[in-house]
């Protein structure tokens, strides 16, 4: 495995990669690797001849200083981790390459980034997309791979590039849960054993939702007042949103029942137990 912190050397290999016909797989991560992430490498290498990875602790898609000083990232154990899911190239990012003093470009996604996780932190895509497409010209790869946890991180991350034409295809993976349900994420490792189990509330209700709109419930306040009523059995959870609208464009159904577009149905929910913030959600693809 070659690791690296420099962003010509990371292009140099990646560029190599490619100039021999080889094609390849990217998985950029903030650090504080876990299974979910490790499903993206086995997928990554499942489809690709070489699999590259970054890890880059991204401080402007941070909504609190705080919770980028919490963030459990060890760089030991992540490349212990990616030595293990045989990653060709890591790339260890560094600010003076991706975000340097003086930095003015930014890459900002405008629809999409609006509502949900948008509406509560502002700012938070913009620092997505922007290191991102910085990472995209670096390693140029012919796949990249994103967790569908962050359905709306995944769609803005797919939209910004198909519209700046960055050649790289997006792939969506499934989400991995802990076997109580509990989508598993680098923040869960600040819960308590008590607040694990509290956090499964998320999924319970969610899975409820999706049960619903299968069984043919399609009138959004139905389905909005069972899914709040859920979320809101569990005293630890604070809800920050809890939504349901069209997959494609993450924007609410008007005339107050679901309208089955070419995407689907995403119900979606963020909150807090603690201060410890938790995002998941349940994409229905196809008309029940």
């Amino acid at each position: 495995m070659i690791v690296t912190r420099s962003s010509e050397e990371a292009a140099r290999w990646a560029r190599a990669y490619r100039t021999a016909g080889l094609s390849t797989g990217f998985v950029p991560t903030l650090g504080g690797l876990h299974e979910g992430h490790h499903s993206l490498l086995r997928r990554a290498r499942s489809e690709c001849e070489k699999v590259i990875a970054s890890v880059y602790l991204n401080p402007t898609q941070f909504h609190s200083a705080e919770d980028l000083e919490k963030y459990p990232a060890s760089e030991e154990e992540d490349l212990a981790a990616l030595r293990r899911e045989r990653a060709d190239l890591v790339y260890l990012g560094r600010a003076a390459d991706l975000l340097p003093d003086g930095f003015q470009s930014w890459v900002d996604v405008e629809i999409l980034t609006r509502p949900l996780c948008g509406a509560f932190r502002p700012g938070h895509f913009r620092g997505v997309t922007t290191v991102v497409a910085q990472l995209f010209s670096i390693i140029r790869p012919h796949r990249a791979y994103f967790g569908l946890k962050d359905y709306q991180q995944a769609a803005v991350v797919r939209r910004m590039a198909r519209d700046l034409s960055l050649g790289v295809e997006i792939r969506l993976c499934p989400t991995v849960r802990e076997a109580s349900g509990l989508a598993i994420s680098s923040r869960n490792r600040r819960l308590s054993a008590g607040e694990r189990e509290a956090a499964c509330v998320v999924h319970r209700a969610l899975e409820a939702a999706r049960r619903a709109i299968e069984a043919g419930e399609d009138r959004i306040q139905v389905l909005l007042a069972a899914l709040e009523q859920q979320l809101g059995s569990e005293p630890l959870f604070r809800t920050e949103y809890a939504e349901i609208v069209d997959a494609a464009t993450l924007e609410r159904f008007g005339g107050g029942r679901i309208e089955w577009g070419e995407r689907g149905v995403l119900v979606a929910v963020a909150g807090y137990i603690g201060s410890v913030r938790l995002i998941d959600s349940e994409w229905i693809e196809a008309r029940p």
